[in-house]
């Protein structure tokens, strides 16, 4: 099992009410993109923490492995400059009622960041990355922050990574 952030800015109401992750494959000008290439590691029973505004706003556990797929039509004019193929994972989203601000638990969240591909800065605000892979240990930590809601989603798999 392992442990992803994904940024939803822009799609979590689409992609919360269809049960999934979306990604272009590539930027807009035709490079690879690390943060996209990620959705083609996600397994069935890895957890995924949504960053939207500020917040952690939902878990969700992965379903499926990723796949080739268009860009959902949901979408509408969000993402005009995305590609039209990209990657699609099946997830279960729950939303969380207590969601935590990252910004204001840096002391323990911050040591935890990996010095490259962070999904966050230093400051606690997001950067502009879809998916990015979390160490057990931050997502102990998270889980810990958000509480009872996330342990009784992912159970004991982090909580000791708590320790």
């Amino acid at each position: 099992m392992r442990y992803w952030w994904v940024n939803q800015n822009q799609t979590f109401r689409q992609e919360t009410a269809g049960g999934y992750l979306w990604s272009p494959k590539r930027n807009a000008n035709g490079a690879r993109n690390p943060f996209y290439e990620t959705m083609r590691e996600v397994s069935p029973g890895d957890v995924v923490f949504s960053f939207v505004k500020t917040r952690i706003a939902a878990i969700s556990v992965a379903q499926s492995y990723c796949w080739e797929s268009p860009k959902p039509a949901e979408f509408g004019t969000t993402g005009q400059y995305w590609e039209n193929v990209g990657w699609k994972v099946l997830v279960n989203y729950t939303s969380l009622l207590h969601q935590v601000k990252p910004k204001e638990h840096m002391a323990v969240i911050g040591p935890l960041l990996p010095p490259q591909f962070s999904p966050l800065r230093a400051t606690g605000a997001g950067y502009q990355r879809y998916l990015t892979r979390l160490a057990p240990e931050l997502a102990g930590v998270l889980a810990g922050l958000i509480g009872a809601e996330a342990q009784s989603l992912i159970g004991g798999l982090v909580v000791g990574a708590l320790m």
